[in-house]
């Protein structure tokens, strides 16, 4: 099948799948609907006339775009257009999760597959609220026992549900730890030390000015007038 040919019918699968579809995927349910065909849909057809359909959609005219993401390829609204269509939701993009739950979730996305026990001795207090709602928000996921612990407790996994949210395909492509807190360093303020010196420099000599000066012998006249009274002065220094 010529890739012009081949590129709708993938456009129409991503479109009305309600799950984001592999290329392994697409390429097996094109192979399907054209059963009746002699040469199958090659894998590399399939990844390009992917290829040119997300070089498509990037275009302006289009308001939203074909990219890979939650493990599969989907069609999504461009950021641009979040408050818009944020409209038709209600409040469902206001509510955010708790601190607990938060702290919860990034112990599971970098360190899963992980315990109950590993979560809480990483938090310190109990994370069985926290495991619960997660799981209610499809946010993780009860991926297996770890067989190396005694009683053989429950292990927790992000599922597709969070890749998709957070736009990424394995926790693999999360941001690493390292990078996150290169960002939230602050780089400490170098002195001169001979820019110290110098300026110390500038400042004693105005001390010792100030320290020379003598005392000025002031009255006042009658008048109101503030005149210096050399006469005053004169006489200290006879005597």
């Amino acid at each position: 099948m010529e890739i012009t040919n081949l590129i709708p019918h993938i456009e129409a699968l991503i479109f009305a799948s309600d799950k984001p579809l592999t290329t392994l995927e697409i390429t097996d349910l094109i192979n399907n609907a054209f059963s009746f065909m002699d040469e199958k849909v090659s894998l590399d057809q399939v990844e390009t006339s992917l290829e040119g359909i997300v070089e498509k959609y990037k275009a302006a005219f289009y308001p939203f775009e074909v990219i890979q993401s939650g493990g599969g390829w989907q069609f999504l609204t461009k950021k641009e257009f979040h408050k818009t269509i944020a409209q038709l939701n209600g409040d469902k993009f206001l509510k955010k999760l708790s601190a607990a739950a938060m702290e919860t979730l990034s112990i599971v996305a970098y360190k899963q597959p992980v315990t109950k026990g590993q979560i809480e001795a990483i938090r310190g207090v109990s994370a069985d609220y926290a495991i619960q709602k997660l799981l209610e928000k499809e946010l993780i996921v009860i991926s297996g026992r770890n067989e190396n612990m005694p009683g053989h407790p429950l292990v927790y996994a992000t599922s597709k549900t969070f890749m998709d949210y957070f736009g990424i395909n394995s926790p693999e492509d999360l941001p690493k730890i390292k990078e996150v807190l290169a960002e939230q360093m602050i780089e400490p303020t170098i002195v001169n030390e001979s820019d110290f010196i110098s300026e110390s420099a500038n400042t004693e000599p105005a001390k010792e000015s100030a320290s020379a000066e003598e005392p000025t012998n002031l009255s006042v006249t009658e008048a109101g007038e503030l005149i210096e009274n050399k006469d005053d002065q004169q006489e200290g220094e006879k005597s």
